[in-house]
């Protein structure tokens, strides 16, 4: 048995997975019987089944037979590269060669910081001046009303949409989002057994009138918007659709989620939706995509109706955030350095963005972290994820971002996980290449 062909065989399972012939809890073939069809032996299918159980993309039971897994959204999005050769395209990310030198200095500075007093538990899910921090940081790109009282620290802005949907929200419960969203938060509906219902967009984002619609047919208890180069597409809210939006929350008295994690990515600050509607909404910051995820720093702004119920959520969850990475992003904030590094994205973005239109020809935007890159009519987006992998180009279908299940036939890029600028045009240019050529024929087995 030819160990290169069990792998070839188990390639062709996954691609008919990815494709959606062979869906979710679908049960596969007999060894026997695709084996007959593959022209191989029942050993050779059996190895290439073990292949992807290891994989986690099938599960086998004795007596029942092979089943597709339930894939996890959020982890067929974000791929880490399998190597320094590979062109990850997948990870949205700052760039952080830029940030790395103060970060490192900022966190051995937090460590010179330390105290009894910073070392042990606090209340409020944080320290004063952390949370004083956290208010200068969400005011400075476009909110309003910030408070030390209101602002709570979370582990990351996705603890913070974690702890809002679970609150907010009970099992069965349906959530709006935007058709096109980020799967993170598909992710956190599907573990809690919540329902999510896309609500459409156009080019200035989520659009009223269908919100209203979605909120009479399915009674949705809360709605989630990116406001800011939203992902994937990339799509920033201009001030009037921000006031439509928090037209329709406010009549219908239900509950919004504003995730603004890249409002620093604006080149003025846009008021936020949450100042037009501060009973009716929460608004989420933090520092992940303008200094690092590795920090994890989360900024949470909510109604006062709701502050005891989520600190106590809090401290039922994780008790508080570390500390030391909030002295370290205090450190920066204060000093205005976390600032500068936001706006050095924020260029190298747009520098990024026109390399992208001159590489690719895509009409992207001006500024953001990613591009929504629609594929030739003859490629299908699944064969063309699988065919970029097989070059070490790794790429996020557009299917995963769809909340409605439809297929948008786009991929989105990122373009700021690769550091090296030239290393990123080597990148795009294989990916343009590849968008040209014809589709490869299925290996023969």
């Amino acid at each position: 048995m030819s160990v290169a062909k069990y792998k070839q065989i188990a390639k062709t399972i996954e691609a008919r997975i990815d494709n959606g012939e062979y869906p979710k809890g679908f049960k596969l073939p007999t060894h026997r019987v695709l084996a007959d069809e593959l022209n191989t032996t029942p050993a050779t299918i059996a190895k290439a089944y073990q292949l992807l159980v290891d994989k986690k993309r099938v599960e086998s039971f004795v007596g029942r037979g092979t089943f597709v897994c339930s894939p996890s959204r959020l982890s067929d999005v974000i791929q880490p590269a399998d190597d320094e050769t590979d062109f990850n395209f997948s990870i949205l990310q700052p760039c952080l060669s830029q940030n790395l030198s103060p970060l490192r200095d900022a966190m051995m500075n937090a460590a010179d910081q330390l105290s009894c007093h910073l070392m042990g538990y606090t209340e409020h899910s944080g320290h004063e001046s952390h949370r004083l921090a956290a208010v200068t940081w969400a005011k400075k790109f476009g909110l309003e009303g910030g408070s030390v009282k209101n602002t709570l620290l979370t582990n990351g802005a996705q603890h913070g949409l974690s702890l809002l949907i679970h609150t907010l929200t009970e099992p069965g419960d349906t959530i709006a989002v935007e058709a096109l969203t980020y799967p993170g938060i598909m992710a956190i509906a599907q573990a809690a057994g919540r329902h999510v219902v896309g609500v459409k967009l156009d080019e200035q984002g989520m659009c009223p009138d269908d919100l209203q619609q979605v909120i009479t047919q399915h009674k949705p208890k809360l709605v989630i918007v990116v406001p800011s180069h939203q992902n994937p597409t990339g799509i920033t809210m201009p001030p009037i659709r921000r006031d439509a939006i928090a037209t329709v929350i406010e009549r219908n008295n239900i509950w919004l989620i504003e995730d603004d994690i890249y409002g620093f990515l604006n080149p003025d600050p846009i008021a936020a939706i949450s100042n037009r509607i501060p009973l009716h909404s929460f608004h989420i910051s933090g520092l992940s995509k303008a200094l690092s995820p590795a920090l994890r720093c989360g900024f949470l702004k909510v109604p006062e109706s709701h502050i005891a119920v989520l600190q106590a959520t809090i401290r039922a969850n994780i008790w508080l955030s570390s500390p030391l990475n909030y002295i370290a992003a205090t450190q920066l904030i204060e000093s205005g350095e976390a600032f500068e590094l936001a706006e050095n994205q924020r260029e190298t973005a747009c520098k990024r963005q026109q390399l992208a239109r001159d590489i690719l020809s895509h009409d992207g935007n001006e500024t953001g972290f990613q591009i929504w890159w629609p594929l030739p009519q003859h490629w299908q987006q699944e064969r063309f994820v699988m065919e970029a992998k097989n070059q070490g180009l790794i790429v996020s279908s557009g299917r995963y971002f769809n909340a409605n299940g439809d297929d948008p036939k786009h991929i989105r890029l990122s373009l700021m996980a690769i550091n090296s600028e030239q290393r990123l045009q080597q990148g795009l240019a294989l990916l343009r290449d590849l968008a040209r050529s014809e589709v490869s024929s299925v290996i023969p087995f």
